[in-house]
């Protein structure tokens, strides 16, 4: 499967997807760490793809996504935005409201 394919089944299979470095529970870099921190803090479950361990997907990413830097949120197929966007998000509240409308019912 061509990369470009494996990034776009990532954001079809996972209503709530974080590409960023390292993981949730053990981010490699300052920005990473605050998107999956208010991510978390939203309750609810989401995946996440490492970077750093996915040497193609960091690459071709930023042109798949028209987005140049990580972390990356992706909700229900589209971009939501990198950890400004995020915070941002998290601080008005409008990310939990976005992560309950996305998260499936049946992981409350």
């Amino acid at each position: 499967m061509d990369i470009m394919d494996t990034i776009k089944q990532q954001i079809e299979d996972n209503d709530i997807l974080l590409y960023m470095k390292g993981s949730p529970n053990a981010p490699q870099c300052g920005f990473s760490m605050k998107a999956s921190q208010a991510l978390m803090a939203c309750g609810k479950r989401f995946a996440y793809v490492d970077v750093l361990s996915n040497p193609d997907i960091r690459a071709n990413l930023p042109k798949y996504a028209n987005w140049p830097t990580f972390p990356q949120l992706w909700v229900k197929g589209e971009l939501v935005g990198g950890c400004d966007i995020i915070t941002e998000m998290h601080e008005s509240g409008e990310l939990k409201t976005l992560v309950d409308s996305a998260a499936d019912p049946e992981e409350e």
